[in-house]
């Protein structure tokens, strides 16, 4: 109870620190300045911002972890890779620019017992060495709470699992449970538009049966760090910090891991987005310790 109290209060704070920092900047601009040039989707629409009615939004996320290093053992183990692809889409709705809504799906690919990295492109399904098939689907929300606080939002999805098994013939697949998940963003863009901070609270909420998936009847709480640098509108390099957090909420396993990485972004055409980033597990507990490799494709229309 006692750390349910301590989010409670960290995430109210938070939210009264975005509104007063939002505030003293609107505060400080002149109304005389002459208008700003239009920025590009890399630099308007981060998570923080939603699109407005009638408009859409389509994420393609790439993501490949591969380990031979976990804090279960010494040295190094069999390889394991596992790969997964994410698709969200989301419309505006009302005129306000502050509710999105759409879906995200999910699909996965697993590989283990020492086979390649890449082999998780193969989706072969062999016996006891990989699995693949989509794992999940999401209804999701996106809202701005606080109206003049536009660059502050939360997202809230509801995953359903897909899966028949969470592990089959010794190859995990995904959680065999569900996720409530609520996402925090805020950004902010220093002066002269060069430099941007974005941060994120990602909190899941994993429920069911308790002998059917690990992660069921716990709380896993992420937070991040995303420091951008733009030499130009249309190319962005990136810095990040992330930790996670998972708390036993009745099922005897609780987990953590740090990782920091980099990244970059670029504008393809007005509407489309290409992203890459890559992650390293620098430390945890009751984890694996190795390294993410993440593509990433977004439109706006």
């Amino acid at each position: 109870m006692r750390n349910f109290m301590k989010y409670g209060v960290f995430l109210a704070v938070l939210a009264l620190t975005f509104q007063g920092i939002a505030q003293d900047t609107n505060a400080d601009e002149d109304v005389d300045s002459p208008p700003q040039q239009a920025k590009s989707n890399i630099q308007q629409y981060t998570p923080s911002k939603l699109i407005g009615k009638g408009q859409l939004d389509l994420k393609w996320f790439n993501n490949l972890y591969t380990q031979t290093e976990s804090t279960f053992s010494e040295g190094d183990e069999p390889r394991q890779t596992f790969f997964t692809s994410t698709l969200e889409a989301y419309t505006g709705v009302g005129s306000n620019n502050r509710w999105n809504v759409g879906a995200i799906f999910e699909f996965r690919s697993n590989v283990i017992n020492d086979r390649g990295a890449l082999e998780v492109f193969q989706f072969d399904g062999e016996e006891g060495t990989a699995r693949s098939g989509f794992t999940s689907i999401a209804p999701s929300v996106k809202f701005v709470p606080i109206a003049s606080v536009s660059n502050f939002s939360i997202q809230s999805s509801f995953f359903i699992p897909l899966v028949d098994n969470e592990v089959e013939n010794g190859v995990f697949l995904d959680q065999k449970g569900y996720i409530w998940q609520n996402r925090f963003f805020y950004d902010y863009t220093f002066p002269g538009d060069k430099w941007q901070l974005f941060s994120e609270l990602n909190a899941e909420w994993s429920f069911g049966e308790q002998e059917e998936s690990f992660a069921n009847n716990s709380l896993n709480l992420t937070p991040g760090v995303f420091l951008s640098y733009f030499p130009s509108s249309k190319f962005t390099v990136l810095a990040l910090a992330q930790h996670s957090q998972r708390i036993d909420l009745g099922n005897d396993f609780a987990q953590d891991f740090t990782a920091v990485g980099g990244g970059a972004k670029y504008q393809l055409t007005d509407a489309l987005n290409l992203e890459l980033l890559y992650t390293n597990f620098v430390r945890g507990s009751n984890t694996g310790l190795g390294q993410t490799f993440n593509l990433g494709l977004r439109a706006i229309f």
